[in-house]
């Protein structure tokens, strides 16, 4: 399946935010779950070049979000539209979300932070590539959790060719801070 990333407009922010509901367990996803994580969900300044939905053939599919960590490593977040869970389909989401952070950031590594009950997304993250870094607890969704940091380091720094990008940039082969 091929997903095609922009980013995130209001309308497509409420609809994942009002309308995604996910089954069981999983319900923990829910963006309404979290008043905090709703609120930032819902606010454009927030979401302002780091949050992207992605379509498909069925229409608004899932959201990628990308924050440059430091000049080497950017941290995604995402979620699949409740009714195409499960269907095999998460590793070629992945995979083009992380082809598009490539022509917008740079990196040579990519984390991550999945719940660690989530064993269905562990095991695809594992799948592609990604080693468990370490665990933590976080409040969130009322309660406290632990979460699962996974990481993937890259064979090369990507920086798409271009000289400067998100907060890096590139002199010859050396990466240098942004202003």
């Amino acid at each position: 399946m091929e997903f095609e990333f922009r980013e995130m407009s209001q309308e497509e922010a409420e609809e994942i935010a009002f309308g995604w509901h996910y089954d069981g367990v999983y319900a923990f996803y829910d963006v309404e779950a979290d008043e905090e994580d709703l609120a930032e969900f819902l606010d454009p300044a927030e979401r302002d070049g780091t949050v992207f939905a992605g379509h498909s053939i069925h229409g608004l599919s899932g959201f990628f979000s990308i924050s440059q960590v430091n000049n080497e490593a950017i941290e995604i977040g995402l979620g699949l539209r409740p009714d195409l869970t499960g269907q095999g389909i998460g590793a070629a989401f992945v995979e083009e979300g992380l082809s598009f952070a490539k022509k917008q950031f740079c990196f040579s590594r990519v984390t991550l932070s999945v719940a660690s009950f989530n064993q269905r997304a562990i095991r695809l993250y594992k799948k592609m590539g990604f080693i468990r870094e370490t665990t933590f607890l976080q409040k969130t969704n009322g309660g406290e959790y632990e979460f699962v940091k996974m990481q993937k380091k890259l064979q090369d720094f990507i920086c798409s060719g271009k000289q400067e990008l998100r907060g890096c940039f590139l002199d010859g082969d050396r990466k240098k801070e942004g202003r």
